[in-house]
């Protein structure tokens, strides 16, 4: 059985927890919660960058990041369900970057008020990275995504975005949705068409009552 290295507030993990389950993989993969800043925790062994989500294989292999594994399990199911073919593949593949991107600049700010002391923190690199979040909310509400009837409708990129998405509920609050009415509606289908996105969804907790996952 496949072994998935996560977290459950990890947005990576939980890309790939919703892309095993449009698949119908989920039943396959044993998820196992993993720790990355405790230095015994098997994980760095796995990867070296001590990073989630990793995937280990039958034969004992690791793989990671979200991507790749996400890649190998449509491989698994027999290609080309979540990744589109043709030129929609690439929009799907930049809407997957873009989401990822603000995963990333998310937690970042996250772990500057997490990890360094008040009077290091650097309002101007916080401030760049919320930027970057911005930026990417307003090209969604201006073209937000098709609507999400069922989980068959996600495909990579859609499921990078509900993700991102909501990790700015998880650890802002959800404060993006007052100004992206149609993108909120588009996330509120997408938790209603899709059972794993409701089931992965965690309740809201801003900076730092659970240890922050790395990518």
């Amino acid at each position: 059985m496949l072994v998935l290295l996560s977290s459950p507030a990890s947005p990576f993990g939980r890309k790939v927890k919703i892309a095993a389950s449009v698949l119908g993989l989920l039943d396959d993969i044993k998820v196992e919660n993993t720790s990355t800043t405790n230095p015994e925790d098997s994980l760095r062994r796995q990867n070296p960058l001590g990073k989630i989500p990793a995937l280990i294989l039958d034969d004992g292999a690791t793989l990671y990041d979200s991507r790749v594994i996400i890649e190998y399990l449509d491989h698994l199911a027999g290609g080309n369900r979540i990744f589109p073919e043709g030129e929609a593949r690439f929009a799907a593949l930049r809407n997957q970057a873009m989401a990822d991107g603000m995963m990333d600049a998310g937690i970042l700010q996250v772990y500057e008020k997490r990890f360094r002391p008040a009077e290091y923190r650097f309002p101007d690199w916080q401030a760049y990275q919320a930027q970057k979040v911005e930026r990417a909310l307003k090209v969604l509400e201006d073209t937000p995504p098709a609507p999400v009837g069922a989980p068959a409708d996600l495909d990579v990129g859609t499921i990078a975005i509900a993700c991102a998405l909501g990790y700015l509920d998880l650890r802002f609050n959800g404060d993006w949705r007052a100004s992206c009415p149609r993108l909120t509606g588009w996330i509120d289908g997408v938790e209603q068409a899709v059972p794993i996105f409701a089931k992965t969804r965690l309740p809201a907790q801003p900076v730092a009552e659970i240890p922050e996952p790395l990518r």
